[in-house]
């Protein structure tokens, strides 16, 4: 008999219609694992923060504020018991026997050396998203910023696995936090999610955190899930784009040593926003480019918050060090 060892924490900024599919997809191939849901609504303003659905242990947590996907999930943990801890957007959704299989996944390793399983995520199409990712240097986010993946992929290695077609199973680096199963012991002994990334690379620094603790991360190309990607952040695509660059800041100058940070940060903030408006413009997306352009205007005002996010991601490193 199944027994509930999964808290699932999905965090809610106007997901819509979306969350409604996701929580039904969680009373459809549950599989009477599921322990609790909790919703850390941001404040969203679409009526999805009174979502009801009788059928599941559900909480919505209301933040007060926008507090960002790390921390809200947090916040949402702190708020459950179980074992297992699944982060689970609100544009992806369950396919069957996939919660199951996770489970049994982590139940079946008996040295607890897996700390994280991932699944295959699958759009409306049923095509496969290349979405495990390794862990980057300096020359993934040059290449990512500058576009010169085409011209050098070898050497300017882009951070997804590309190269990889996501249909057998394997130990990566990192998956994606779109579904993000973690035991919950490894979760806390790491304190969570570090909340000096508001939103992006938030998922791939704890990944880093739990491969550099000496645990796995499996990815099961066998067990399925949905993912729209973009979801809600579709709506806003220029601070999205500010976030992604800032949040790059954060993970290099957390992760790598002092002259990548710099050159990264330099590529960010000079070469970025002519090589990706330039890459628009190429490709007659005018509209991408102008919101290209605002992210990064974005960026540059709000780069006083961003350097100080970076002293306390590094703080956080050497406090983790003891």
């Amino acid at each position: 008999m199944s027994r509930p060892v999964v808290d699932v924490v999905l965090v809610n900024w106007n997901s819509g219609d979306q969350l409604t599919a996701a929580l039904r997809s969680l009373v459809d191939y549950g599989d009477g694992l599921v322990a609790s849901v909790v919703v850390v609504d941001n404040g969203s303003t679409d009526g999805s923060d009174r979502i009801a659905m009788p059928e599941l242990p559900l909480r919505i947590v209301p933040a007060g504020s926008n507090l960002g996907f790390g921390a809200a999930c947090n916040l949402g943990a702190r708020m459950s018991t179980a074992p297992y801890l699944l982060f689970l957007n609100p544009d992806a959704e369950l396919k069957a026997g996939v919660l199951a299989g996770v489970v049994a996944h982590l139940d079946e390793d008996g040295a607890h050396k897996t700390g994280v399983v991932g699944v295959r995520l699958i759009d409306t199409n049923g095509e496969t998203h290349r979405h495990c990712a390794r862990f980057p240097t300096w020359r993934s986010f040059v290449g990512q910023s500058l576009g010169l993946f085409r011209l050098g992929r070898g050497y300017f290695k882009p951070i997804p696995l590309l190269d990889f077609d996501h249909r057998s199973s394997r130990q990566v680096d990192h998956v994606m936090g779109a579904f993000y199963c973690m035991r919950r012991a490894l979760f806390e002994s790491l304190d969570g999610f570090d909340e000096a990334f508001f939103l992006y690379m938030e998922d791939l620094d704890l990944s880093k955190r739990v491969v550099d603790a000496g645990y796995r991360i499996d990815y099961r190309a066998d067990l399925v899930a949905f993912h729209k990607q973009g979801g809600t952040s579709d709506q806003i695509k220029s601070r999205r784009y500010a976030y992604i660059l800032s949040s790059n800041m954060v993970y290099v100058w957390k992760h790598r040593p002092l002259h990548e940070a710099l050159v990264v940060s330099g590529v960010t903030l000079l070469g970025e926003p002519v090589s990706r408006a330039a890459r628009f413009l190429a490709q007659r997306r005018p509209a991408d480019a102008w919101a290209a352009l605002q992210g990064v205007g974005m960026l540059y005002a709000g780069l006083p918050d961003v350097v100080r996010r970076i002293r306390r991601a590094r703080l956080s490193k050497v406090v983790a060090r003891g």
